[in-house]
């Protein structure tokens, strides 16, 4: 398993192993021995798995967790394309506002590592992409908040050639000025403890 910390402080990429042969393929996106060694901690508690599919142009997020109680995320693509971004939103961070992304696809199966605190987004590069997630704690709908994936303050790299499909929800969803402004964002500190 190859590991890359990514340019959020506590975000990392995981490549694994792909065996192929005659019948197809064998791979495991999750390897607990190499999440320890970058991570520092043994797998979180898997509180829920979410599994969604998407057509090409459709971008999710970018979604965050109240903190407390927060949620860490492990996210694979299991068919399809897309451009996986994590975004540091954790005040006091000294990656706070920068954003990094990941092509994820089932051809080389990375996977990334999202801690406590963070924004995550992704783009679906191609008609029937779904992505798949452990997750640290189960859905609380008053605990989930979304920042505008659209904020030119952000500039996340939106594909060219892509037409946003957004929900409603995303949509109307405040800038990071904003968020900070109304003490919406997670405190970096707060985020520290690792995931259970």
């Amino acid at each position: 398993m190859e590991i890359r910390e990514l340019a959020v402080e506590g975000a990392v990429e995981f490549t694994p192993r792909v065996f192929p042969d005659e019948r197809g393929l064998f791979v495991s996106p999750f390897q607990e021995a190499a999440f320890e060694k970058a991570v520092g901690h043994r797998l979180f508690r898997a509180a829920q798995t979410n599994h969604s599919r998407s057509r090409r142009g459709v971008v999710r997020g970018v979604h965050f967790t109240v903190t407390p109680p927060g949620t860490a995320k492990y996210v694979y693509c299991a068919r399809g394309a897309a451009l996986d971004i994590v975004v540091d939103i954790r005040v006091g961070s000294p990656t706070y506002g920068q954003w990094d992304a990941v092509l994820l696809d089932p051809v080389d199966f990375r996977a990334m590592y999202f801690p406590v605190g963070v924004g995550h987004a992704f783009v679906a590069l191609e008609d029937d992409t779904v992505m798949s997630y452990m997750l640290t704690s189960g859905y609380v709908a008053e605990n989930e908040l979304a920042l505008s994936a659209l904020d030119p303050a952000l500039g996340l790299p939106i594909p060219a050639g892509i037409e946003p499909v957004m929900s409603e929800r995303d949509m109307a969803a405040p800038t990071l000025a904003e968020a900070r402004a109304a003490g919406l964002l997670p405190d970096y500190a707060t985020c520290q403890e690792p995931a259970r």
